[in-house]
């Protein structure tokens, strides 16, 4: 029997070239073979043997190229480990399991190889200060005194257990690339084996040594470097001695016998690397041909530092030079890039393939190159600036392209307006791809999808998913000025690209499509979730200090999107639009094809509007978290005088800190005399401020945050909330203050500083509510106490609320679309109905089941807008039958729109046993890989069981989904969904305790955030459970209940 040190080694290939490299593979391979024969059995043998007989005539052609470059008189020497990589990018293989230990250098059989997991961190836990106060007047407020104050207060022991280790971890040691030695130009070759699903590449880049040296530093990550050299302009060729990979940094240093001199030359490297299944670098992406083949794309992500997997490269954003890209691949496949095709002519080596030349980029940053080879049709216009705009869609569902077309023809004009720079390239291209992690990726000129995420059927597609195209279409094509023109100068200031595309994106929807009434939408999607992250003690400023490659997937959050989206909102009301503009046309123009920090966006928009915008916003980018301002009446004759007072919002209550944080904040405060206009506008910059409304009666009510613009939390005295509920009952205040003033009173009842029973009498005040956005924010915040209920013996208590607070609107909306209704009433009767069904609603229940079985039987087709409330309503009460139904529904959708609407209300289901097979379901084939968390994260936001079951999944499965998704923001996802739910003090100890034998680094913060969630939540039960319970029980024994 052959030890597993030889099987290691033969497998690493740490043995000294052979002359005979093919018979040295034949040794290794069957040695493997046997070896794993006699441990696995022969079904695994036969399965090495399988992959041989694909694998082996290929490998056989490459052999006799790889042994000139071994046995050359250059031959390099190689040291860390090969391709580079921190983290596995390999084909899966049946074994592999059976030999992941103790490799340390992949060999020509690398495909088969496991390389080490990533390095572990120490994960540290939540913590916090919960300082909890009774209802409105009981709030501790600012002018009341020290011993008042006081005596309202106490500790949280529980939240201050965890928080001894709650500091993130140190980070790892990490220095940016050298400047030595800096690139001009890549002229890269492509050759992607969309069979074997590897690749071979040619890079020539001319560089400009800028200060003599012997080495070349780039980054280079699961690649291995065949050949390297370097060309002196006008001198003779030096061939690289060594390669020294850099694994922890994804680095690689290419030693040289003599000393490169300063000025231009040639970089030439020949180098292989996989085709991994990791949705990342140069990957592949299983699709289906209309005829039921299986086949794969060839396709790029590499944003934010996985350019280096496709090619060595200087993979930071301020590194920009000019791309020449060209593509070998089979005749009859698209091929696509970042810019227009030049040429396409036969490859002379085999006469199945082409070269496809593409013309040469502008100067961008490596984390924007893109390509795609695969099966596609696509739908073409022009924008009414000369732009060519092509959507490549699935072969035979070019007309799902359309819609998408059509924003795209609109929102390339509009920018070119807003900016007053017009869009530098010649085409874009917007393209749907099957395995896609994301939602989408800006790539310059060649924009990546999901293929929820940009195509439409007309007869299947629902409003929701109309709108959530219009909004992603408009975020990436954003991205082609801001972030692509203009890059951040490194990831520290990612918010500044994503911020900014998160907020101008609803610009422009409002602007193509009016009628849907985004920016009250943009409240409840990106300004609340925002908030309701950065109140956590584990949240983080806007602006984080970003090194290793490992840290910038941790950032990718709610933070930099939605809070960044946020302040700039803010900051566009404070500034105003024509000011806006003209900043953001000298920014554009001052920095276009360079880089730029965030600082020199705030000096051209000070420079613009004349207002102190760096001092404003650093106080928002620079520092975590968000002020609450308390504000209080008193009536002096005809005049009203406000007094505010600025504290730091937290989620656990009051702020105690000694540092006392300050915002300098941008106030409008409107009243009942004109609700829509502000009667004054002033920047808070200290924390106590008092101002004179002139002529304001008594019976007027004075409201905060006119729009709800500004990022902050509103708390009324007990006086002022009183005034403003019946402007909520007549609807004289609008939608967004609506929305906001509800959702400010729930966030301070989660908090502890006023009491959960006052919300709900709150939230009955809206029995007459007609908008959308202001019935989803409130559907939300009724979902979370839901689920927070859960874990009491009364949840059917809360059931019972939802069902009398949503009945109202329920039957004035009915189940069939009435003349003259739009978007908004399709969005509101499908939440409505969605919110009935899953609470126990029976006419809802009834009405549910008759419809699906029409539909099932195809009697009568369910309308896209009506499908996921049935769905999930039949699914929440049903049984076997109605899951396997469900399935079947799944197995049979042609559309990934229908698939992932049923993948999200399968967690419905209540069986224990049935629950299983859902999340069984969710790691099968019949899922692409980026929907497994969804389903997952169904299954535990879909009862008190489901969310046991779905933990104890994930820490059963967790090897597979790490494996899956590497270290990527769905891992974090799938953490947040699993646990977040959960309110019991030990739970956030199992949570602690599992991630700290089972590390996932680029999920740390999300850990952290995670388990003071799961404190709060159970700190929230113990404060206000009996007394929800109490008022319910009341309610219910009234006659004026709702």
């Amino acid at each position: 029997m052959v030890c597993r040190c030889l099987i290691a080694r033969l497998a690493s290939g740490v043995f000294s070239a052979s002359p005979l490299p093919i018979a040295q593979a034949c040794v290794r391979h069957r040695l493997l073979t046997s070896f794993l024969s006699q441990a696995r059995g022969e079904k695994k043998a036969e399965a090495a043997r399988e992959t041989e007989r694909g694998w082996w005539p290929r490998q056989r052609r490459k052999a006799a190229t790889h042994a000139q470059c071994i046995l050359s008189p250059q031959r390099p020497s190689v040291q860390g480990g090969g391709r580079g990589g921190r983290r596995q990018e390999r084909r899966k293989d049946p074994w592999q399991k059976d030999w992941q230990e103790g490799l340390s250098r992949p060999s020509p059989l690398s495909r088969l190889g496991v390389r080490p997991p990533p390095p572990l961190l120490p994960l540290t836990a939540a913590g916090g200060r919960r300082l909890p106060f009774s209802a409105r007047a009981r709030w501790a407020s600012p002018f009341a005194s020290a011993a008042d104050a006081a005596a309202a207060s106490f500790s949280s022991a529980r939240l201050l257990s965890l928080s001894a280790s709650a500091a993130m971890p140190e980070k790892r040691p990490f220095e940016r690339l050298p400047a030595e030695v800096r690139p001009i130009n890549y002229g890269l070759c492509l050759k992607p084996d969309l069979i074997d699903f590897t690749f071979e590449g040619k890079l020539e880049a001319a560089v400009e040594v800028g200060q003599a040296t012997n080495q070349i530093v780039m980054n280079c990550a699961d690649i291995d470097i065949i050949t390297a050299s370097y060309a002196p302009e006008g001198d003779e060729e030096i061939h690289a001695t060594g390669f020294n990979y850099q694994n922890e940094d994804e680095k690689v240093t290419l030693s040289f016998p003599s000393t490169l001199q300063t000025g231009m030359g040639t970089l030439k490297i020949d180098f292989v690397g996989e085709l991994n299944d990791k949705m990342k670098g140069f990957y592949r992406s299983k699709y289906t041909t209309p005829s039921g083949d299986t086949r794969f794309a060839a396709v790029t992500q590499f944003e934010a530092t996985d350019a280096r997997r496709a090619f060595p490269c200087w993979d930071e954003p301020a590194i920009k030079a000019t791309f020449d890209i060209s593509l070998v691949v089979p005749k009859d496949r698209v091929a696509l890039s970042n810019m227009n095709i030049t040429d396409r002519k036969p490859y002379p080596d085999d006469e199945s393939l082409v070269e496809v030349k593409f013309a040469r980029t502008p100067v961008m940053s490596t984390y924007l190159v893109a390509f795609v080879v695969g099966e596609y049709d696509f739908v073409e216009t022009r924008s009414t600036d000369g732009v060519l705009v092509r959507v490549y869609t699935p072969v035979g569902k070019a007309e799902q392209g359309k819609f998408a077309l059509e924003v795209a023809a609109k929102t390339l004009p509009f920018y070119k307006d807003y900016f007053n720079v017009p869009y530098p390239l010649p085409k874009i291209d917007l393209i749907a791809i099957a395995d896609f992690a994301a939602g989408a990726m800006e790539n310059w000129g060649l924009v990546t999808y999901r293929e929820t995420a940009l195509l439409i059927d007309p007869k299947n597609s629902c409003s929701s998913s109309r709108q959530w195209v219009a909004l992603v279409v408009g975020h990436e094509l954003a991205h082609q000025w801001f972030g692509n023109l203009v890059t951040m100068e490194w990831w520290t200031h990612l918010w500044l690209n994503e911020g900014f595309a998160s907020w101008i994106e609803y610009l422009c929807v409002d602007h193509c499509f009016p009628e849907y009434d985004i920016w009250t939408q943009f409240v409840s999607a990106d300004y609340t979730r925002a908030q309701e992250l950065d109140a956590l003690d584990n949240s983080h400023p806007i602006e984080v200090s970003v090194g290793h490659p490992s840290e910038v997937d941790e950032i990718f959050d709610a933070i930099s999107y939605s809070k960044g989206a946020s302040v700039i909102r803010m900051l566009h009301n404070y500034i105003g639009d024509e000011d806006f503009r003209k900043g953001m046309h000298m920014y554009l123009t001052k920095f276009q094809h360079k880089n730029a920090a965030t600082e020199d966006l705030w000096e051209s928009l000070e420079h613009a509007s004349g207002k102190p915008i760096a001092a404003v916003m650093s106080t928002w980018t620079k520092q975590m978290g968000f002020p609450l301002v308390y504000v209080e009446a008193e009536q002096q004759e005809d005049n009203k005088v406000l007094k505010l007072v600025q504290k730091k919002f937290c989620a656990s209550g009051p702020y105690s800190g000694e540092d006392n944080p300050l915002w300098m904040i941008p106030i409008s405060i409107c009243t009942s005399e004109d609700p829509i206009h502000a009667k004054m506008q002033v920047l808070m910059d200290k924390p106590e401020l008092t101002l004179v409304l002139n002529d304001v009666k008594p019976e007027h009510w004075v409201k905060l945050n006119l729009g709800t613009v500004g990022f902050y939390r509103t708390q009324y005295s007990s006086e002022m909330l009183e005034s403003l509920l019946p402007a909520i009952r007549d609807l004289s205040l609008p939608p967004v203050d609506r929305l906001g003033l509800q959702n400010d009173l729930f966030s301070l009842a989660r908090a502890g500083i006023i009491s959960t029973v006052e919300v709900l009498k709150v939230m009955e005040a809206f029995v007459n509510e007609p908008n959308y956005t202001v019935w989803s924010d409130l559907s939300c915040n009724l979902g979370i106490l839901s689920t927070l209920l859960s874990h009491t013996d009364f949840y059917e208590e809360i059931q019972a609320f939802v069902r009398d607070i949503f009945s109202p609107i329920g039957e004035k909306l009915g189940w069939d679309p009435k003349p003259g209704e739009g978007h908004l009433d399709a969005l509101l009767r499908g939440l409505v109905l969605g919110k009935l069904g899953k609470a126990g609603h029976k006419a809802t229940l009834e009405e549910a089941r008759r419809r699906f079985k029409d539909h099932v039987e195809g009697k009568h087709i369910l309308s896209a807008d009506l499908r996921s409330p049935v769905y999930v309503t039949v699914l929440k009460h049903g049984d076997s039958t109605t899951l396997d139904t469900m399935l079947k529904l799944h197995k049979n959708a042609d559309m990934q729109e229908e698939k992932n609407r049923i993948e999200r209300v399968l967690g419905a289901i209540s069986q224990s046993d049935l629950i299983q097979k859902v999340l069984t379901f969710a790691l099968s084939e019949e899922v692409r890989p980026q929907d497994t968390v969804s389903v997952i994260g169904g299954v535990a936001g879909g009862s008190k069981q489901g969310r046991k079951a779905a933990w104890k999944f994930v820490r059963d499965n967790w090897e597979e989904l790490y494996n899956r998704y590497q270290g990527g923001f769905l891992i974090s996802r799938l953490i947040k969904l699993s646990v977040d739910g959960f309110a019991i003090d030990k739970m956030a100890a199992e949570v602690k305790a599992f991630f700290e034998s089972h590390p996932a680094p680029s999920a740390e913060r999300t850990i952290q955030q995670c388990c003071e969630n799961i404190l709060l939540n159970a700190a929230w039960l113990k404060r206000d459970a009996e007394n929800i319970h109490q008022y319910l029980l009341q309610r219910r024994a009234s006659p004026t209940a709702v």
